[in-house]
């Protein structure tokens, strides 16, 4: 007898009239469906043919059984309608939000007395959760069919009872019901969608295509509006073809749209999809002049931008015959009527090779008043240019070998000059050095024999006289000057040019030296040997080697100074000039001074 009661229970159906008043609640005055406990009792079946909750106690339906049914919170749907709906799904399809709440409602009436008053609201909220997140065939909860018919009202009463993991949730195409929402261009919904979760703006769906792409696409401006308002950043999420909500409002001729998304991002009209079309290559394909004027406003340079294929803005449109949007683009300065695509045709050509019609002579005249021309006609002035570029090539490269030699020539005749240089400075210190010798021979002999002679004993006759002391004072000056200047020819180490320079201007200075003290004591000299009563012919040599000696050096001083001073201008302004000559560089063969 319990099998039996168990079976009758497993399909909804009393198996004795007698037990019918006792497990009965009192009956609907509408068909809905109920909820009763299956035959294992793991779960709530919902029944069109039922309207009363059968009893989970199997101690009332038989005294043969002990044991108890327990409820297992697993909603087991009745299915109707062509993607096999629920009847949540069918009356959100109505508008019937009544029916949403009568459905709802019939939960808690069908669950009293099944379960303990403590878990009985947590219970049914679970209950309900389950039943507005049931999917139909598409994927789809009754909250997808009720932001795709706009019903509000429904929408509001179904979200009480969805998670944010029902919101969230994509049906077989891969939208969730904000998408759907901002595709049919419901802003209400949009709305109250974006209050429960903000972060449903950022979900995509197939393509990577947000819903804001859904709603620039249908030109939906408001729910635009809405999105943009709650995040900004959605204009630089692009579709996984790279294309932005500017390109789908552009192509399809959206005006509002398209404004709205350029005031909220101008940089939007240079940013090229994986076609390499901008926002431009699209509005020229549609029917709007105005879009396409928006875009130029935002920025006219991109009328100039090819696609991968090569095509301009101004392919695009005489392609597309589009009349006005041609000779708008023409208009443009910055565009190029005679640009050539990958397949080296001008937009004279694609005019041409389109099946004759009035559109098509309109743009041929168009495009032919702004200077077009055939890409045949137009290689011409390439071939031309090509061939004066490979003669000016040409010429380039041999006036470049030309100075090559040229710099070759110039390094070699450098090197014969340092070589030169440093056999000059060789013999000037040789020459140097034997006019040291000399001198200092010189002056050693003077020492040796004095001028008036020597005593018996061997002391000179004049030594008492101030003329003996000056010539001997400016002898000793010019004998151990002249050594130094050969101890300096001996020390110095040959082969290093610079050191050579240096040493030449200090022993030159030496020998000056040398020689005034030479001529000094010359002069002094001839006084003690004339003596007294020839001073006339004293004071006449030293007159004349005075004036000699002081003519030569002030000379020497006057010339060397000018020179210098002419150098240093010649230097700089040569360098303000921006540029040093052969004589300027590390390789200049410099004038040696001895003052």
């Amino acid at each position: 007898m319990c099998k039996e009661c168990e079976k009758d229970l497993e399909k909804g159906l009393p198996s004795h009239p007698a037990l019918l008043p006792e497990t009965t609640l009192p009956t609907s005055p509408t068909s809905r469906p109920a909820l009763f406990l299956s035959n294992s009792g793991k779960a709530l079946l919902a029944s069109n043919s039922s309207k009363s909750l059968v009893s989970s106690s199997s101690k009332s339906l038989t005294s043969g059984c002990s044991s108890r049914f327990r409820f297992d919170k697993k909603y087991l749907k009745q299915v109707t309608g062509r993607h096999n709906d629920t009847e949540l799904h069918l009356a959100a399809q109505r508008g019937d939000v009544a029916a949403i709440r009568q459905i709802l409602a019939d939960i808690d009436a069908q669950m009293i007395g099944t379960i303990s008053a403590q878990e009985f609201n947590a219970e049914v909220e679970e209950i309900k959760l389950a039943i507005a997140s049931e999917v139909n065939e598409l994927g789809e909860t009754a909250l997808f069919v009720a932001a795709e018919k706009g019903y509000i009202d429904i929408v509001k009463e179904l979200l009480q009872y969805s998670t944010k993991e029902g919101l969230s949730m994509k049906n077989q195409f891969g939208f969730n019901p904000l998408h759907i929402a901002a595709n049919r261009g419901h802003e209400a919904i949009v709305q109250v969608l974006l209050d429960c979760d903000p972060e449903l703006c950022k979900t995509v769906g197939q393509g990577n295509a947000t819903p804001l792409v859904s709603a620039a696409t249908k030109g939906h401006t408001a729910v635009v509006d809405v999105l943009l308002s709650k995040d900004p950043s959605l204009l630089e999420i692009t579709k996984s073809n790279g294309k932005n909500p500017l390109h789908f409002a552009a192509r399809q001729g959206h005006v509002d749209i398209v404004r709205a998304l350029l005031e909220k991002g101008p940089q939007l009209a240079r940013q090229i999809d994986k076609k390499e079309q901008t926002a431009l290559h699209m509005a020229v394909k549609g029917v709007s002049c105005t879009v396409v004027k928006l875009l130029l406003m935002a920025d006219s340079s991109v009328v100039t931008l090819p696609d991968k294929f090569g095509n301009t803005p101004l392919h695009i449109a005489t392609r597309k015959k589009r009349t006005e949007i041609v000779n708008e683009l023409l208009h443009i300065p910055e565009t190029c009527v005679n640009a050539l695509t990958r397949d080296h045709k001008t937009a004279l050509d694609i005019a041409e090779g389109l099946p004759l019609s009035e559109e098509i002579a309109e743009i041929k005249e168009c495009l032919s008043s702004f200077g077009a021309v055939r890409a045949t006609d137009l290689n011409n002035a390439p071939d031309e240019l090509r061939k004066t570029m490979k003669e000016i090539k040409k010429e380039v490269h041999t006036q470049l070998e030309q100075t090559l030699k040229t710099n070759r020539n110039v390094d070699g005749i450098v090197l014969e000059l340092i070589k030169l240089h440093q056999q000059g400075i060789y013999n000037a210190t040789n020459s140097i050095t034997v006019v040291a010798v000399l001198f200092a021979t010189v002056a050693f002999t003077a020492i040796f024999t004095v001028p008036g002679g020597d005593n018996d004993d061997g002391i000179a006759v004049a030594s008492r006289g101030k003329s003996f002391k000056i010539f001997c004072l400016f002898n000793a000056i010019a004998l151990f000057t002249s050594l130094a200047v050969v101890v300096v020819q001996i020390t110095v180490v040959r082969g290093e040019l610079n050191t050579e320079k240096r040493f030449i201007q200090v022993i030159n200075k030496l020998m000056w030296l040398a020689s005034i003290c030479t001529s000094i004591s010359f002069v002094a000299s001839a006084h003690i040997v004339v003596g007294r009563r020839q001073q006339w012919a004293a004071i006449l040599v030293m007159v004349i080697g005075g004036v000699t000696m002081a003519g030569v050096l002030g000379g020497m001083t006057l010339l060397v100074l000018k020179n210098k001073r002419i150098r240093k201008r010649r230097k700089r302004e040569k360098k303000q000039a921006g540029s040093l000559s052969l004589s300027d560089s590390d390789t200049e063969v410099g004038a040696i001074y001895a003052i």
